[in-house]
Parts: structure tokens; C-alpha cells; sequence
């Protein structure tokens, strides 16, 4: 396993899926699913590769044990277009609105799945 790859999240096969996926007049719905994909296509690409996360220090129980495996949110996708240059600067902060605004109204987690209420 190359150095870094324990905690790394936007591996190439990502940064191309969501440059030729992700448009501006995409939905929320559809931002949503794409993450979805994205996510799994990241636990696909770790487990085909054996890649297994960081280990972690706790502490206050003094043990160490793996950190949980890196997921791809909402917000992460978003932040993503800015950071790989698929959206300007702009439309990256309109968008992370719209998804606060819209996870707001509809209960959503950072994932985009309803929050169950108790």
C-alpha cells in the first residue's frame, strides 16, 4: 500500500467520476446519488486494495485500534469540485447553501439519508 493511501479519500477513479458526472444544473436528488456512487466506488477501490485505515491512539483507554474507514458526504463531494477545479469558487459556496438549506428542511444526515427522529 503506497504512503498516504490509509486516510486518503479522493483517489483519481473519484476526482474522474465526479469531473465527468457532476454539471451545473444538477439536482440535489442527483448530487446525492452521485455521492452515493462515489462512496461506494471508495469502499470498492479499499477493499480491492487491501487499503486499511490509520491506526488511532485513544487517549483515554490508552489502546490503539483502527479509525473508521473514510466515507465520501455531501459536503465532501461539494467541497471536492472546488478543490479538483470542476467548479468555480462561486458556485461551490451556492451549492453548499442549497445542500444546508435543503438538509435542513428535509432532516437529512451528511450522507443525504433521512434522519430517523425518536
Amino acid at each position: 500500500m503506497p504512503s498516504g493511501d490509509a486516510s486518503r479519500t479522493w483517489f483519481p477513479e473519484l476526482v474522474e467520476i465526479l469531473r465527468s458526472r457532476w454539471h451545473v444544473e444538477m439536482k440535489l436528488d442527483e448530487l446525492i446519488q452521485l455521492t452515493a456512487e462515489l462512496d461506494d466506488t471508495l469502499q470498492d477501490i479499499r477493499a480491492s486494495r487491501n487499503i486499511q485505515p490509520p491506526m488511532m491512539w485513544c487517549p483515554k483507554c490508552l489502546a490503539r485500534r483502527r479509525a473508521s474507514p473514510p466515507r465520501v458526504s455531501v459536503r465532501a463531494a461539494i467541497l471536492a469540485l472546488g478543490r479538483f477545479g470542476v467548479a468555480n469558487a462561486e458556485t461551490v459556496k451556492t451549492l453548499e447553501k442549497r445542500w444546508k438549506k435543503h438538509r435542513q428542511v428535509y432532516h437529512l444526515d451528511l450522507y443525504g439519508l433521512p434522519v430517523e427522529t425518536k
